[in-house]
């Protein structure tokens, strides 16, 4: 059974409030989890300042930090009285993929929180944001949060990918479902499972294709077993008959407006980075972000030899 037990919440420069507090605070309580909140922040006219007079620098920031911190340990405070074990800090740095990948590196949680980076088509055409280089990069799992309707979840949507012959109940898949079992069975909350079919991962090829691109024979042995690695996957996690759907069309596409439409407050998704830094197998991630209302829930593969030795564990 799958434990969270340190879950780190990246809160915004600013001190608001956010969504992804709720749905930290909702979390750690559900699991028992230890929840640590870092912000970073740096006040560029301070640093521009500093070029002519350190010292003065040096207060200004002591000052600044020390009014971040206050409003922080308020914040942990209060999720205190809760019942949670809650630490926080403040790094005077800027809020950069290098930065907060040093401190989730170094602090190694098991799950990180944090508020959906909401960027125009434009500027993501001339700079990767924060939150796909995160999806990319993170080594843990990785929780982005919209509005969190529901700081504490009443309905996860398992998003799982059947198109990779090679892997059909194991590896990504499972680990997907594992995480959202067991989230919602500690939150109370309804697990649903969604395939979006007739997609197909042939060889070495990098993106699904369509089965109906495929030989007619070739094409229905996929769909074959497809069909029965899902009902395999819904019976190993128990998820109810009528909480199983199977849906056709363009994955992201299908999952943005299944989750949307049936109102879900978390989809669980994987996403496998391969061959290169703009080829990611389970790009559906990416184009689910930037375009859903539902908060998202990534997951990424297990080294291959762990993935082995589960299946060897399972045989």
């Amino acid at each position: 059974m799958l434990q969270l037990k340190r879950i780190l919440l990246i809160a915004p420069s600013e001190m608001t409030r956010t969504p992804a507090f709720g749905r930290a605070q909702s979390l750690a309580l559900a699991t028992g989890a230890l929840l640590h909140i870092v912000a970073f922040d740096e006040v560029t006219p301070l640093e521009q300042a500093g070029l002519f007079d350190q010292d003065a620098l040096a207060q200004a920031r002591a000052g600044y930090l020390q009014i971040h911190r206050h409003w922080l340990e308020q914040q942990a405070r209060f999720q205190r009285r809760a019942g949670l074990q809650v630490t926080c800090e403040v790094v005077w740095a800027k809020q950069s993929p290098a930065q907060v990948l040093a401190y989730v590196n170094d602090f190694q949680p098991d799950l990180v929180v944090k508020d959906v980076q909401h960027i125009s088509l434009l500027d993501r055409t001339f700079h990767r944001p924060l939150d796909w280089l995160l999806l990319r990069d993170c080594p843990a799992c990785l929780h982005l949060v919209t509005d969190a309707r529901h700081p504490k979840p009443l309905k996860v949507l398992a998003a799982i990918d059947l198109s990779h012959l090679e892997e059909l109940t194991y590896g990504l898949n499972e680990q997907i479902l594992e995480l959202a079992s067991t989230l919602a069975r500690t939150c109370d909350a309804q697990l649903h499972l969604l395939n979006v079919s007739n997609w197909s991962v042939m060889g070495d090829t990098v993106m699904s294709v369509p089965t109906q691109s495929l030989d007619s024979s070739l094409g229905e042995a996929v769909n074959d077993a497809q069909v029965e690695a899902f009902d395999a996957l819904a019976e190993r996690y128990d998820v109810e008959k009528n909480h199983q759907h199977v849906l056709t069309g363009v994955p992201h596409k299908v999952i943005r407006q299944f989750a949307g439409r049936n109102g879900f407050d978390m989809v669980v998704l994987g996403t496998a980075h391969r061959h290169g830094l703009d080829r990611m197998i389970g790009s559906t991630a990416e184009s689910v972000l930037n375009h859903t209302s539902c908060s998202l829930m990534i997951v990424k593969p297990l080294p291959r030899p762990l993935i082995e030795a589960g299946q060897q564990a399972v045989r």
